[in-house]
């Protein structure tokens, strides 16, 4: 390196600034709120159980089925459709996922039975399975690779707003309003972010080559310990999660203040996102060892604090926040394993995250029929202790060094300050289109609910 070059650091590649392009910025946006209805669609059963099951003649437990089944779905196709699917548009694919979303959530909406709501939510499954395969790779390559890690960081952020605005949101129409103009409600809306992606989201090509590894590569490069931890993370979760309105409801919560509850637990997901846009560079391997520990303490510290609400909170909020780390840190895991291209790695992180849903949500089924709500944490907590002990075991997965990496650097705060100038001219062109498509929403919603009280009626006289 010449002396010239080392006496102005303003050159220095680790310095200087990086300017986004406004289709850049608009895509990432795009991306996340893509992530938001996708997290919002997934979730909104575990705020709906109790409505959803009144009105359809099913137990809560039974309920939870739909949780299983859409994540079932994802489970076993996430790989092979990713797989099948990579050398297409990646824009195609993503804008055919939105579409999944709301055929899914339409379906669920009039679905005049349990049977066909099951089926609406493989629906939405076979979406999900290509979505969050593809979202995270997609963002890596609509902006400079020193953005890559920070560009993942901020389409996970949609998945915190989806646990802290969607899911409580959607909860709480359902409580006032009916639960089926809720889910008619996000099918508008995923329809109209489909638009907006149509004409906003930039072009990627698909891979020439797609490639997939193999078991034995996945175990060589760490990538496999990187799955099944990330699976038994999920699972143990979910086994609480699934259930959180009525275990809150149990501890003292009143049943109408369930969506309020998922917003105040919704929100400490995001401090545990903004933890792991600080340290998944820095520290990735003792951040998620110490959010999966906190996670395991909570979980048994939860039958402890059961008759006080106020303790159930606090000990869920610090269970909450601590998972919301563990998204940005396994994703970036995987894809810096190696051994695959980055699209396969997020269907593996994709399909071994809702292995880990369906079967917690069964397991948590399975608890409370054998020993009631208040033994769900401790069964979470066994499993996710499973999930710490492959963390602390697997150094090629989770290696004690940061990783510096050009391709999934997220520390430069510069990149992100220069960029402002770039996000805020950008801001009244996606206003501009958002009011244009969003003029629709009053009519379509009025017919849904004009639907839905027809189909009510029906029921009724029949």
């Amino acid at each position: 390196m010449s002396s010239s070059t080392m006496s102005n650091p303003v050159v220095h590649p680790h310095t200087r600034p990086i300017t986004l392009t406004t289709n850049s910025i608009v895509g990432i946006a795009v991306l996340g709120l893509a992530t938001f209805f996708a997290i919002t669609t997934e979730l909104m059963p575990v705020g709906l159980l109790g409505p959803m099951s009144t009105d359809l003649g099913v137990s809560e437990s039974t309920m939870g089925i739909v949780v299983t089944v859409y994540a079932a779905a994802v489970a076993i196709l996430a790989l092979p459709l990713t797989s099948a699917t990579a050398r297409m548009p990646r824009k195609t694919i993503l804008v055919a996922t939105l579409v999944g979303y709301t055929v899914s959530n339409l379906i669920i909406a009039f679905a005049p039975n349990f049977a066909v709501v099951c089926a609406g939510r493989v629906v939405g499954g076979v979406a999900h399975a290509l979505f969050f395969s593809v979202a995270s790779a997609y963002a890596t390559r609509i902006v400079p690779p020193r953005l890559a890690g920070r560009a993942i960081a901020f389409v996970y952020s949609g998945s915190s707003l989806g646990f802290v605005i969607g899911v409580p949101v959607a909860t709480s129409v359902g409580e006032h309003v009916g639960w089926r103009l809720a889910v008619g409600g996000v099918a508008v809306c995923a329809a109209l972010l489909a638009l907006v992606a149509v004409v906003f989201l930039p072009s990627v090509h698909g891979a020439s080559s797609p490639h997939i590894g193999s078991p034995r590569a996945w175990a060589r490069t760490g990538l496999l310990a990187v799955v099944v931890a990330d699976l038994l993370l999920f699972a143990g979760h979910y086994v609480v999660y699934t259930y959180v309105g009525p275990y809150a409801i149990d501890a003292g919560l009143g049943s109408g203040m369930v969506s309020g509850a998922l917003l105040v637990l919704g929100a400490t997901g995001v401090i545990g996102l903004w933890l792991a846009g600080m340290f998944v560079d820095r520290a990735p391997r003792q951040t998620l060892m110490v959010a999966v520990a906190v996670m395991a303490t909570a979980f048994v510290a939860l039958p402890f604090v059961h008759g006080s609400l106020v303790g159930t909170m606090i000990v869920a909020g610090v269970w909450i926040a601590a998972n919301g780390t563990t998204g940005t840190l396994f994703m970036a895991a995987a894809i810096r394993a190696g051994g695959v291209s980055p699209d396969i790695a997020g269907a593996l992180v994709n399909g071994a995250s809702n292995i880990g849903i369906a079967g917690g949500a069964f397991v948590g089924s399975q608890v409370i029929g054998l020993s009631g709500l208040q033994a769900l944490p401790v069964a979470a907590a066994v499993i996710v202790l499973g999930s710490l002990g492959v963390v602390v075991g697997a150094r090629r997965g989770f290696p004690v060094a940061g990783h510096t990496q050009p391709t999934l650097s997220t520390t430069s705060m510069e990149v992100v300050t220069s960029s402002l100038a770039v996000v805020t001219t950008s801001v009244p062109t996606i206003t501009r289109g958002i009011r244009t498509l969003t003029g629709s929403v009053a009519t379509v919603t009025g017919s849904v609910a004009t639907a839905t009280g027809s189909h009510r009626t029906h029921r009724a006289r029949g």
